[in-house]
């Protein structure tokens, strides 16, 4: 990912997504295979434009696609609509559009203080590109691995003591990874984003691997499973926000099943936070 805005990101984004898509019974053409995903002239043909287009398109060449061409290609590579969105925002770059620059950094002590009143719920506010930009107290105790104001996909990616944090490592990088593809659908070219991916890119094959995937899963909401050095196994729900005042935020907030073990387990750090709780919620730097 170059910082030039010749970079081919919906050529990139196409051919991943080719590659991933495998044929329809009865529609795959002849021949030795040589990726196990559709071929050029079948997703040409499935979406009702010529092969030469389609090449053009993913080499960068084509350069205006229409709505019905790219609506077209979004059936054929079967993308969900947070794809497809990611899919039409990089068309419209590639054809000049604007960049979206509101990254919005600066915590408002309104929020820190309603995250400092939850006192059983961890919670924390997140950059686009996954940087920690607050948290508070029971979050700072439950994370205590995560240094302040790192960015989780580092700690996922760069500290060996991520793969015994999350019980399910895999399942958590993809969706991180996912996470900030979402983001570089905003801007692909901030350079806070760039550096970030490079120095991932650098130190780690597994996100290599994953994000040329080219997944993209904007955080919303799902479940994980940590194992804590102290309390122990722990399932939790988070759910993500929008910050209407400051777009580019998102608050995060976790939860654990009422009666179950993990809302147990969450007594004690929740009693440990309690001590920290006289500081307030931590603003840390942003990306």
């Amino acid at each position: 990912m170059n910082d030039t805005r010749h970079t081919n990101e919906l050529g990139a984004f196409l051919r991943a997504r080719r590659v991933a898509t495998a044929p329809e019974p009865g529609t795959a053409t002849g021949g030795r295979r040589r990726t196990p995903g559709l071929r050029r002239e079948e997703v040409a043909a499935l979406a009702g434009v010529s092969t030469d287009y389609y090449t053009r398109l993913e080499q960068g060449r084509e350069r205006h696609p229409s709505d019905q061409v790219l609506d077209a290609l979004a059936a054929v590579l079967r993308l969900d609509a947070q794809a497809r969105a990611h899919l039409l925002g990089l068309a419209r770059l590639r054809a000049g559009g604007r960049f979206r620059t509101e990254w919005g950094e600066e915590v408002s002590p309104q929020l820190l203080r309603l995250m400092e009143g939850w006192k059983d719920t961890p919670a924390m506010v997140l950059s686009r590109c996954l940087y920690v930009l607050a948290a508070n107290s029971l979050t700072r105790v439950l994370f205590s691995q995560l240094p302040p104001g790192d960015s989780l996909l580092r700690f996922v990616f760069l500290s060996p003591a991520s793969r015994g944090f999350y019980a399910e490592w895999e399942r958590g990088a993809r969706n991180g990874v996912g996470s900030l593809r979402a983001a570089a659908g905003a801007n692909p070219y901030d350079p806070r984003l760039v550096a970030l991916v490079a120095e991932l890119s650098a130190g780690s094959e597994d996100f290599v691997r994953l994000w040329n995937s080219h997944d993209v899963r904007p955080k919303t909401s799902s479940d994980k499973s940590f194992h804590h050095p102290v309390v122990g196994d722990l399932t939790l729900t988070y759910e993500t926000f929008a910050v209407n005042s400051a777009p580019g935020q998102q608050p995060l907030v976790h939860q654990a099943e009422p009666g179950s073990s993990s809302a147990d387990g969450l007594r004690l750090p929740a009693a440990l936070a309690d001590k920290d709780a006289s500081e307030g919620a931590t603003v840390l730097p942003a990306c």
